[in-house]
């Protein structure tokens, strides 16, 4: 079981940028599926004060739209991993693909987040 956040504006798609998103939602993720946790509202906080929010809320990755490089640095520092999107993408589509990879033969990354222990 891990720990995820999407950024979103719209409450059902990954449609946010890391950086000016009003909120993101956090959902546990396993191979039976997933649970939504809660939405976290981001207030005027800026990066540091949103991943310090990501670690409080024991986020493992974090799906986005965009993100920038420096914001990007001090996510994977604190051992959280960046999804970045180029365009909108459902978030139960990508719950689903989630919990699928979890179930079969996670790829590289998520057998390294799996390994210590998820969040």
């Amino acid at each position: 079981m891990i720990k995820v956040a999407f950024f979103t504006n719209d409450l059902k798609n990954i449609d946010a940028h890391f950086g000016s998103c009003e909120q993101f939602m956090v959902y546990e993720v396993g191979v039976e599926g997933s649970r939504l946790v809660g939405v976290i509202p981001t207030g005027e906080e800026r990066t540091e004060g949103r991943v310090e929010m990501l670690k409080e809320a024991d986020v493992s990755m974090l799906y986005c739209i965009e993100i920038g490089p420096a914001a990007a640095a001090k996510v994977v520092n604190h051992k959280i991993f960046p999804m970045k999107y180029k365009h909108v993408v459902g978030i139960e589509e990508e719950l689903e693909k989630l919990s699928t990879m979890l179930s079969t033969n996670p790829p590289p990354f998520l057998q390294k987040i799996l390994e210590k222990g998820g969040a």
